[in-house]
């Protein structure tokens, strides 16, 4: 059997982009929408979307906002997919291969820098400093991310870390901490309930011509574990302003 190549040494993120999942974070596209309806975003508006995949975020805000949008992804697979739908749409949205923990874009681009489930993924301190340095002056970050709504037991802490290849899994008050260390003001909370199970929507996706036979199983374990710990794996959208 064919080794599966683990990029960022996790199965999950293989799975991810050799499917082109879009909208693999709680809520899919539609939690998107309605983030963006309540912030003043329009066609002089400079967007980062941090670990943008298949650059579905990206193409409605360039779409619907007229915004000047950049995409940001480390994987290579998620680059090529994600230039392919600007490419097949006729979109100005400038796609980047590059980590969000060394970037290599300059300082205070940006009015308004998104992150959909991406900073579960990485060194959370480095990437948080990097983002507020691409920030604008009382720019916006918006961040959809993993959270616990209580403290997991050992065995079950590695078991989701192990799965989805994380350093760690942070509660609200974490996540807030690290928000607030690394210079955000104003941080807020936007639709915890409900569940993330109940609002995992049905992503979209761009297929690779080869896939690994054991990246099948890969949605079913994903779903089994949101199952397992359905009440205390969860989400938490925040709002921040530098």
């Amino acid at each position: 059997m064919e080794k599966v190549v683990v990029i960022g040494a996790s199965i999950y993120l293989d799975f991810l982009s050799k499917f082109g999942v879009s909208g693999a974070h709680p809520g899919g596209i539609k939690l998107t929408k309605k983030i963006f309806v309540n912030e003043k975003i329009n066609k002089s508006s400079r967007i980062l979307d941090v670990g943008c995949g298949t650059g579905q975020t990206a193409a409605y805000l360039a779409t619907s906002y007229g915004a000047k949008v950049t995409g940001l992804d480390i994987n290579p697979i998620m680059i090529e997919k994600a230039k392919n739908r600007m490419t097949k749409y006729q979109l100005p949205v400038d796609i980047i291969q590059g980590s969000i923990e060394k970037c290599p874009l300059k300082d205070s681009e940006y009015d308004f820098i998104i992150s959909e489930s991406v900073l579960s993924f990485v060194n959370k301190p480095r990437a948080l400093k990097e983002i507020f340095r691409l920030l604008k002056h009382d720019g916006r970050f918006i961040a959809n991310e993993l959270t616990v709504n209580g403290r997991l037991r050992v065995n079950s802490e590695e078991e989701i870390k192990q799965f989805y290849g994380l350093d760690s899994i942070l509660t609200e008050n974490d996540w807030i901490t690290l928000f607030q260390q690394a210079g955000f003001k104003n941080i807020k909370t936007f639709m915890r309930k409900p569940s993330i199970l109940q609002n995992h929507s049905m992503p979209e996706f761009q297929f690779s011509e080869y896939i690994e036979p054991e990246l099948y199983e890969i949605m079913q374990q994903h779903f089994n574990i949101m199952v397992k710990y359905q009440g205390t794996l969860d989400y938490r959208v925040f709002l921040c302003t530098k």
